[in-house]
């Protein structure tokens, strides 16, 4: 399953300009705010759990919330992810990849969640 999102890094400087920290309170917990070194990171990490929850087919809301989300770096600082047990176990999910990328204005995230059901698409004949 794929996802993908573009947030406009004004948007998430807005939203902290007039929040403060608190702003990224709400879509990210301690250890991800720790990472954020500039706002382009902060949009980066906005999108790709758009992307992630995109690609669970639910969306942030109800059933996945931004802070069921983890977002890490490796020792490359090449980010990846990790969803809340409940999600891994619901969806079967047996392997993540995760790439964020950021230009002028925007941020944008890619993600693919492989999982061990087999879904099926209805193609149009």
């Amino acid at each position: 399953m794929i996802g993908i999102d573009i947030v406009e890094i004004n948007r998430i400087e807005k939203m902290v300009n007039r929040f403060g920290e608190r702003a990224f309170r709400k879509f990210l917990d301690e250890d991800e705010i720790k990472l954020i070194k500039k706002i382009e990171t902060a949009a980066g990490f906005f999108a790709a759990k758009e992307a992630i929850s995109k690609a669970l087919g639910v969306g942030i809301g109800g059933e996945c919330s931004f802070l069921d989300i983890k977002i890490y770096k490796d020792k490359n600082n090449a980010p990846f992810f990790t969803l809340k047990k409940s999600l891994i176990d619901k969806f079967n999910i047996e392997n993540t990849s995760l790439s964020i990328s950021h230009e002028r204005n925007f941020a944008i995230a890619v993600a693919v969640i492989e999982t061990g059901n087999k879904i099926k698409r209805k193609l149009w004949h």
